[in-house]
């Protein structure tokens, strides 16, 4: 029995080695792409059109970052087996698999708030240009 479990040991450790090559991949493209894309979305655009032209790209950018954020979590999940193998060896791994975990999972919040904050904000500002042509609808009325 402990020799079938020191096996599994191993090829848990054998499978870490892909997740974590995928995960690199995954992680180098956070950092060198999707954190800088992230950060243009911080000052959105003054005008509806611009504001619009600007949702279009991050929903460009955010099909992209939804498909690493998904196979990061794929990647991940394949180690959850992981939970049941206490040795010092797998320990180690532990370490290195949370702190991939914690860089996807705070990519994928702030992908999500800003997600939410393009969406509202495109709303506002369509509802804002709908009150101001209603507004001026009705300035002409009261003139004529």
């Amino acid at each position: 029995m402990l020799s079938n479990k020191r096996l599994q040991e191993l090829e848990l450790l054998m499978d870490f080695e892909k997740v974590e090559e995928c995960f690199k991949e995954v992680s180098s493209w956070i950092e060198n792409v999707g954190r800088k894309r992230l950060k243009e979305t911080v000052n959105l655009e003054d005008s509806l059109e611009m504001l619009l032209q600007a949702q279009k790209h991050f929903r460009e950018f955010d099909l992209i970052a939804s498909e690493y954020c998904r196979r990061g979590q794929e990647a991940l999940k394949k180690m959850d087996r992981w939970e049941d193998f206490s040795s010092v060896d797998v320990q180690s791994y532990r370490g290195k698999l949370q702190s991939y975990r914690d860089e996807l999972e705070e990519f994928c919040t702030q992908l999500d708030e800003h997600r939410h904050r393009v969406c509202e904000t495109v709303r506002l500002y369509e509802f804002f240009d709908k009150v101001r042509q209603d507004f001026c609808c009705i300035e002409e009325g009261v003139k004529a």
